[in-house]
């Protein structure tokens, strides 16, 4: 009797131990080494230098003061409503290093020239080497007066 209540409660313990382990672990988005600074950008589409944001699938290269160590990519991904996709240009899966700045390839990609690692431009979808999309950060539209907000 004795011996059979130490098996079942070894394996109660176990199985409660295994529960908690993987109810607290939680999936990186980045690489541990991924700098972390303010993003606090505001940009007016009605001036020519963001206008291609205001055609969809048009990305353009953000390196304003507050927009992270190398800048950001924006991309408008719907019309109506208005949709963009902001990421980061630090590669997510690699610490940052010469040649892991993410670049835009043909409007429809971006790669990472260390490894060729790339993603799909308007959804940010994994497609070569990197298991990780590119780190994103949160973005507000006003239609009115045509201001993109991009913050984190």
């Amino acid at each position: 009797m004795k011996k059979t209540f130490s098996i079942i409660s070894f394996f109660i313990l176990l199985t409660f131990s295994l529960l908690n382990v993987n109810s607290c672990s939680s999936r990186e988005d980045t690489v541990s080494c991924f700098p972390n600074s303010p993003i606090n950008v505001n940009l007016n589409l009605n001036l020519a230098t963001y206008n291609n944001l205001n055609f969809v699938g048009q990305p353009i290269y953000i390196d304003e003061q507050q927009s992270g160590t190398r800048g950001l990519i924006v991309v408008r991904t719907a019309d109506s409503p208005a949709s963009f996709k902001v990421y980061d240009r630090n590669a997510p899966h690699i610490c940052p290093d010469n040649n892991t700045t993410l670049e835009i390839k043909d409007n429809i990609s971006i790669v990472c020239p260390k490894d060729n690692a790339t993603w799909i431009l308007i959804s940010g979808q994994p497609t070569a080497i990197s298991s990780v999309p590119p780190k994103t950060y949160f973005w507000n539209y006003d239609a009115g007066t045509k201001n993109l907000n991009i913050y984190n």
